[in-house]
C-alpha cells in the first residue's frame, strides 16, 4: 500500500469510528446484503440488476434480526466520455411484506464523472430521485464524492484487496412536508476475483434529518457480491 493510500485509509477508519461513537443516541443498525449483475450490451451501454435485503440487527435498544424490506433495482448506463456517464434507474421496494408500511416505486436519473491522477480514483455523482408511494411523492437530490484505490501496490490485480470510500449529502422535499437533510459516510474493503466477480464488505453511517431537533443515527453493515458479464 502506498503512503498516500495509507493516509486516506486511516482517515476513513478514524472518521467511521468517531461517528459510530457519536451515534449512540437514536441508533438503529441494519445488515444489508446485496447481489448485483452487470451486463454490457454494447461498448458504451450497459445494464445493472440488483437485489438487496435490509434487516434490523439493532432496534429500540435491543439486538434483533428481522427483515425490513426487499429492493429490486435496474439501471441503464451510457458512457458519454471515457470518464463520464449518464444513467437512469427504476427500483421497487417491498415494505408491506415485512412491516405495516407502504411499498415504494423509485425512479432515478444520474450523472457520474471520475478521474484518476495517481493510484487513487476520485468520483463525483449527482442523482435526482422520485420516491413514489400511494400517499406521497418525495423528490430527493443527492451528491456523492467517492474514492477507491488498491491496497497492495499501484495497480489492482485479481485477488488483491481495494478500498472504497464515499461521502454523500441528500435533500428530500415533498408537498406539505419540511425539507429533510441527510448525510452518509461509508468505507468498504473489496476483492476483485477471477471471472468478473467482486466481493465487498464494510460499514456505512447515516445521519438522517440532521437539521431537526432529533436527528436519527443509522449504521449499516454492508456485504455485496457483483458479477460482470
Amino acid at each position: 500500500m502506498t503512503m498516500y493510500s495509507t493516509k486516506w485509509f486511516s482517515f476513513f477508519v478514524l472518521f467511521l469510528l468517531m461517528v459510530s461513537v457519536h451515534a449512540q443516541e437514536n441508533l438503529t443498525a441494519y445488515w444489508q446484503p446485496q447481489i448485483a449483475v452487470n451486463y454490457k450490451v454494447v461498448g458504451t451501454y450497459s445494464h445493472n440488476f440488483s437485489v438487496a435485503n435490509r434487516n434490523y440487527i439493532y432496534d429500540d435498544e435491543e439486538l434483533t434480526l428481522k427483515g425490513r424490506q426487499l429492493d429490486l433495482a435496474h439501471f441503464s448506463k451510457l458512457k458519454i466520455r471515457d470518464n463520464q456517464s449518464i444513467a437512469s434507474g427504476i427500483q421497487y421496494r417491498f415494505r408491506n411484506n415485512f412491516e405495516d408500511r407502504e411499498n415504494e416505486l423509485r425512479l432515478t436519473q444520474q450523472y457520474n464523472i471520475t478521474y484518476k491522477p495517481l493510484a487513487v480514483r476520485f468520483g463525483h455523482r449527482i442523482r435526482a430521485e422520485q420516491r413514489i408511494t400511494n400517499s406521497l411523492t418525495i423528490h430527493r437530490f443527492r451528491y456523492r464524492f467517492a474514492l477507491d484505490f488498491p491496497l497492495m501496490g499501484e495497480e489492482l490485480d485479481p485477488g488483491e484487496p481495494y478500498f472504497v470510500g464515499s461521502f454523500e449529502n441528500l435533500l428530500s422535499v415533498a408537498k406539505h412536508n419540511a425539507p429533510q437533510y441527510d448525510t452518509r459516510l461509508s468505507g468498504q474493503i473489496g476483492w476483485e476475483l477471477n471471472g468478473g466477480v467482486k466481493f465487498q464488505m464494510g460499514v456505512e453511517y447515516r445521519m438522517e434529518d440532521y437539521s431537526s431537533n432529533l436527528p436519527q443515527n443509522t449504521i449499516f453493515l454492508l456485504t455485496s457480491a457483483q458479477l460482470s458479464l
